[in-house]
């Protein structure tokens, strides 16, 4: 009789069926597997009432439009085009918002994420479990044709994570999963949606442990596209990671404008002594020094401490001109502070460093709320 019932609702389109699942992807430059992605989709989700939501960073190649085309013809596959923004966490918050489903999957869209593996994530979740994690590192699972390199650096960022969060998840570097919609709600609130790894970011995000189920799949070659793996997701992985940790805290962003200030005092140091070595009097060196470490440390927290709200053409113009004056009022609460604490008998070195921490907070702050506001 069940057979009966699952075949019947297996010809009905997934459009007709009630919301049972939605498939996130996000995606950057994806237009050669889309479709391909769809259809294989449609055959492990047979049965169903499910739905597709792309969330695409705006791609060059097309991407957007593409869903947009099959989704005219097709209700149960949607798009959520973003521009201005990137980054695949963040990408998957979006998409999960998107949609009404109770249970959300997330996969990527170069079909490495091998969907014959869905329906045992989704199942898993409907016998209990709040996440179901599509793993690549227990029995019956594995890496694919990856080289020594790549594995070695994949089994140093998942033991990094496991140790860093004190997870036992044998994969918490996996973009292959299925989640309660309840259990996303709660971890949401604290979701640092940074970089390409929110799994990890859910199970530390989550108020109270996630009952986790483990589902093996092996890892597949990409077929079309390029990978985004490179420097910058390295770098975005470091710093959520330091933001689940250290960044309980103190915010990672403030420790990464305070690098920046570091690096800015060599930099300040190494030009007021290249131009007294001209001859130069010290007030105009030190000025010189001055204004090229402001404008080095600029350019740095443009690139590194505010990738995310990165300035470009002529916002960079506009953004520096407010750098150099918050900076000025900085000095200039640095000094003031500074001489009244020596002021109050402090020691010299106690009344410096107040002057330093005064100045760098209000330099952070203002930087934060004026140069690089949201």
């Amino acid at each position: 009789m069940r057979h009966d019932i699952l075949t019947s609702r297996a010809i009905l389109p997934a459009e007709t069926l009630s919301l049972e699942i939605a498939v996130v992807v996000p995606t950057l430059n994806e237009a050669g597997n889309v479709e391909r992605l769809i259809e294989k989709l449609s055959v492990v989700l047979a049965g169903r009432g499910w739905e597709v939501v792309f969330v695409d960073d705006n791609s060059p190649d097309g991407t957007s439009e593409l869903v947009r085309r099959i989704g005219r013809g097709s209700r149960h596959v949607r798009i959520v085009q973003r521009v201005g923004r990137r980054g695949l966490s963040s990408a998957v918050v979006e998409g999960i918002l998107a949609t009404a489903a109770p249970v959300i999957a997330v996969m990527d869209g170069d079909l490495q994420h091998s969907e014959d593996a869905l329906p045992r994530l989704i199942d898993a979740i409907a016998d209990g479990a709040d996440i179901a994690v599509g793993t690549r590192y227990v029995a019956g699972g594995g890496i694919g044709d990856w080289d020594k390199d790549r594995a070695w650096m994949s089994r140093l960022a998942t033991r990094t994570g496991q140790i860093a969060l004190g997870t036992d998840v044998s994969d918490p570097m996996s973009g292959f999963f299925a989640v309660r919609r309840d259990a996303f709600e709660r971890a949401l609130p604290r979701l640092s949606a940074i970089g390409f790894k929110i799994l990890i970011d859910l199970l530390a995000s989550s108020p109270a442990p996630l009952k986790v189920a483990e589902i093996p799949y092996e890892f597949r070659t990409r077929e079309a596209g390029e990978s985004k793996i490179g420097a910058r997701v390295i770098a975005e992985y470091a710093e959520l990671i330091a933001d689940k940790t250290i960044g309980r805290f103190v915010p990672v962003r403030l420790l990464k404008f305070l690098m920046v200030g570091g690096l800015g005092v060599f930099v300040h140091l190494a030009v007021l002594r290249t131009i007294l070595g001209t001859g130069s009097a010290f007030v105009a060196a030190q000025t010189a020094a001055v204004m090229t470490a402001i404008a080095f440390n600029f350019f740095l927290n443009n690139s590194f401490t505010y990738a995310d709200r990165k300035l470009k053409g002529w916002r960079l113009v506009g953004g520096l001109a407010s750098f150099y004056a918050i900076s000025a009022l900085g000095a200039a609460a640095n000094i003031g502070i500074g001489t009244w604490m020596a002021g109050q008998d402090e020691r010299w070195w106690v009344a410096g460093i107040a002057g330093v921490v005064v100045g760098a907070i209000w330099n952070f702050a203002m930087s934060s709320a004026l140069t690089w506001r949201k």
